[in-house]
């Protein structure tokens, strides 16, 4: 066993709490991934702007979405913590 690893009566997984913010992280990512490919697209469109900007579009606000669910797990992680020690 690693030296860092907890051992298994220190810490114990909260399995509500995991499932609870995964399935808000798939339901709120499907929306914001969907949003920054469409919203890259239409942008592109709104601007007259070609394919490759289009593309360029979407792959920052993919970044941005990465970054607003990165936010959202460690916000619900301090809400419905993943472990509980006992």
């Amino acid at each position: 066993m690693p030296m860092n690893a907890p051992s298994s009566s220190s810490r114990k997984i909260v399995w509500p709490s995991v499932i609870t913010v995964v399935s808000a992280a798939i339901l709120i990512g499907a929306e914001v991934f969907g949003a920054a490919f469409a919203g890259g697209w239409a942008l592109a469109i709104l601007l007259g702007l070609g394919d490759q900007a289009a593309h360029i579009l979407q792959a920052v606000l993919f970044a941005l979405g990465v970054l607003v669910m990165t936010a959202f797990v460690r916000g619900a992680q301090r809400v419905e913590p993943f472990f509980k020690r006992g």
